[in-house]
């Protein structure tokens, strides 16, 4: 099943106002979105787009920046600010959708042909970018979409943490929140000061 037009035209046009122009992977963001609000019971679209109320149900794992984020975001009403929408860096344009009232999660990627499926879906595009614009936006879910049913190896609860966790780092002085810290030996240390940064200071 694939979203009807005018539903889909809408998710695209508000993603495209925010990247400031459509892509091909912006479309198949949304498409995962979609996909994976579906098999989780949270949205109907066979009819019109009827959305469960998401007000932070939903926690969206996407894997990779840039594009396809920004298609997924829009339709799965997820943000980073909102700490339901986090960016593990897989270099895979995929998601993973938990309903945190359920727990299940599901994991929704493109299928090994759908850049294959392009120019039967979009026979008259006038080059292989907007055969796969056009055609991301025609291809059946069934054809277009893996979906797998997942569980996360960190549990929800310590990746949702408490919102007025907080500790301060015995090296550095600064403040931790979301129980991001680290305990060595009675120590409570942010992550950069247990060896865990991704920066090193300049001298």
């Amino acid at each position: 099943m694939a979203p009807q037009p005018s539903q889909l035209q809408d998710l695209l046009q508000e993603s495209a106002d925010r990247h400031q122009h459509l892509c091909p992977r912006q479309v198949l963001g949304a498409r995962l979105g979609l996909c994976g609000l579906r098999t989780l019971g949270l949205i109907d679209y066979r009819d019109s787009l009827r959305y469960v109320n998401l007000n932070k149900r939903l926690l969206t794992i996407v894997e990779t920046d840039g594009c396809a984020a920004d298609g997924l975001a829009v339709t799965v009403d997820c943000s980073v600010g909102r700490r339901t929408l986090r960016v593990l860096d897989f270099g895979k344009v995929a998601a993973t959708l938990v309903d945190i009232v359920s727990g299940r999660g599901v994991r929704v990627a493109p299928s090994a042909r759908s850049r294959e499926l392009a120019p039967i879906y979009a026979p008259d595009a006038p080059s292989r970018w907007h055969a796969y614009l056009a055609a991301y936006q025609r291809i059946p879910d069934r054809e277009l979409l893996v979906v797998q049913q997942v569980r996360l190896t960190t549990p929800l609860a310590q990746i949702l943490s408490k919102p007025d966790a907080r500790a301060r780092c015995q090296q550095c002085g600064e403040e931790v929140i979301n129980e991001r810290e680290v305990r060595r030996d009675g120590v409570v240390l942010c992550r950069p000061c247990a060896g865990e940064s991704y920066y090193r200071l300049v001298d």
